[in-house]
Formats: C-alpha cells, structure tokens, sequence
C-alpha cells in the first residue's frame, strides 16, 4: 500500500479521456476497476447517462469517486468481483490495471460472466518494449523501478502488445481493437529502426488499447 500512496500528485485524477473513444454509445452500466477519484467515470456517467460503478484499491480515491459513482468498493478488485452481478454490465474498464494484479489471468477469467449478452472489456495496458525501458535494458543492462510510468514500483506484471493479445485469446475472448497509444514523438526509435531494417516499431508505443467480448 505504501507505493499506491506516495503517487505523485494527480496520479489518480487522470482521467484518461483517450479511452473515451472505445465506449459504445449504448454502454448504460459500466464499471471502472481502478477507478481512482473517479474522473473518467463521472465523465462516463454523464456522457453516456449510464450507471457507473467503481472499484478502487485506494480508500482515499475510493471515498472521492463515491462522491460521483453509483458505487464504489474499496480494495483489491479480486475481493469483489465474484460477487458482482452476473450478465449486467455493458462496459469493464481496466485501464492501467491488469499490470498490478498478481493473477490477472484469473480477475479476466471471473469477469466474463459479469458481462452482458453484448459487454466488452475496454484495457490499456503498458508495453514493456517502449522504447526507454527497451534501451536501460538493451544498452545500460539495467531493470530500474521508478514511481510511474512502464517501470512503475506497484507493477507486478510486464507486458507486450503480442502478449497481450494472447492473453485475452488463452482466455477465449475474441478481439475487437488492440491497437497503440500514446506513441512517443521522438525521433530515437525512427533512428533505432533505420539500424534494424525498420523491424521494430512497437518500441515507440508506450501503451496498448484492447477491447474484447466473450466469446
């Protein structure tokens, strides 16, 4: 818990308005796991006029996105999803959560049922293979934890944008989107490829956006 409460300022007010663009307008109940203060789920909820609940690991968060949610739990997901109700949201947003988990291979497997007849699971995910933590471990042999970011101290997994896509497919999702985002502007990854033949572009990707529904 310590890590989670020594985040810089503004770290769970973010509101991640990028992910915005995945939302079906149709969505009316949705749930945001790792919800923070509960920015982008006060936008959901007057975007969409959707009923917006809220899982936060952060009590502090947890009690300011109460002040906006339908409903919020405090704690590690993994104690509240099994009780949620089956067959009922349109919408599971993880975003920059699946990283922290000890098994989120587990908390995506219990989420399937939680869906409804159309629901979908909307990610973002980090990519280990961007291109500064690509370089400190490549050129500088180094694996350095910092206090956001890829390298975050709180993350306990590391990810790919092939892996993550296999991870939803071992877990017998289908693949709507997976694509980057946030790709980096700088010019270091362009003159990486030119020495490689142009065979490693996903290093300019700092994360990666997934939608999936159940099969």
């Amino acid at each position: 818990m310590k890590y989670y409460q020594d985040k810089p300022l503004g770290y769970y007010e973010n509101a991640r308005v990028e992910m915005l663009k995945y939302l079906p307008a149709t969505a009316k109940k949705v749930i945001d796991i790792g919800c923070g203060g509960g920015a982008l789920a006060k936008i959901i909820k007057e975007r969409n006029k959707a009923e917006v609940w809220g899982i936060e690991y952060v009590d502090e968060e947890a009690k300011m996105a109460k002040q906006h949610l339908d409903r919020v739990f405090s704690g590690p997901c993994e104690n509240y999803i099994k009780d949620l109700p089956d067959n009922y949201f349109d919408v599971v947003y993880l975003n920059d959560v699946l990283e922290h988990l000890v098994d989120p291979y587990s908390v995506l497997q219990d989420l399937k049922v939680k869906l409804s007849a159309n629901g979908v699971i909307i990610s973002s995910i980090p990519n280990v293979r961007y291109f500064k933590t690509f370089s400190r471990i490549v050129f500088k042999k180094d694996w350095q934890y910092e206090e956001f970011g890829t390298m975050d101290k709180t993350h306990l997994r590391f990810f790919t944008g092939k892996s993550i896509r296999r991870m939803y497919e071992d877990l017998g999702y289908q693949i709507i989107t997976h694509e980057a985002i946030n790709k980096t502007k700088s010019i270091k990854p362009i003159l990486f490829n030119v020495v490689v033949l142009f065979t490693q572009w996903d290093i300019r990707n700092l994360q990666y956006a997934t939608v999936v529904k159940a099969k």
